[in-house]
């Protein structure tokens, strides 16, 4: 029988660690896709997971069971992952542009049937372009568009995680996606 959240953060909270490892088996990958996205980088998408999880371990008193666990879990990977973007940007460290490698995503690789060389050059000029445009983004906005987007999440759940109103949420995004538009406005429209 599988735990449910709730039961297992009840458990986890007991000592029983097996259930603490159900929730980061249930929850882990879904947390490196949006560190992932938020960082650009594989390696600072581990560490924020492993970050997150070990913040999650030692505040789960204070989760309040009420809430979805998967939400609070959310908010710690994202506070995490803007706590290393704001970071580096404190060191004044600028991002190298990603190695194509690395613009891959790891969680979504999926085989496809082999593309034409015009098609790899477009793709890969709209990866660098996509990078480069979410490197432009607040550390706000990249986060309200990585989990609305790519996350799927509704308005709600980005204001939860976020921590701010609905409407603070939807003009986030909304600053997101007309950034990303005027990036990438130069390759999506036909040439004259």
């Amino acid at each position: 029988m599988e735990l449910n959240d709730v039961l297992a953060v009840s458990k986890a909270r007991s000592g029983d660690t097996d259930a603490f490892r159900v929730l980061v088996e249930r929850h882990s990958r879904s947390l490196f896709r949006l560190a992932f996205r938020m960082t650009g980088n594989q390696q600072d998408a581990e560490d924020v997971v492993q970050e997150s999880f070990l913040r999650a371990y030692k505040q789960l008193a204070k989760f309040d069971e009420r809430a979805s666990f998967g939400t609070w879990l959310y908010r710690i990977a994202a506070n995490c992952s803007l706590d290393l973007v704001r970071s580096r940007k404190r060191r004044s460290e600028h991002l190298a542009p990603p190695a194509e490698s690395e613009m891959e995503d790891p969680v979504a690789s999926l085989p496809s049937s082999a593309p034409g060389p015009e098609r790899m050059a477009l793709s890969s000029e709209v990866r660098e372009r996509v990078a480069e445009a979410m490197r432009e983004l607040s550390p706000t906005e990249r986060t309200a568009f990585v989990l609305r987007h790519f996350e799927g999440m509704c308005m709600e759940e980005v204001s939860r995680v976020l921590e701010c109103q609905p409407g603070a949420a939807k003009h986030s995004v909304f600053r997101a996606v007309q950034k990303l538009r005027r990036a990438l406005e130069p390759i999506a429209s036909p040439a004259k």
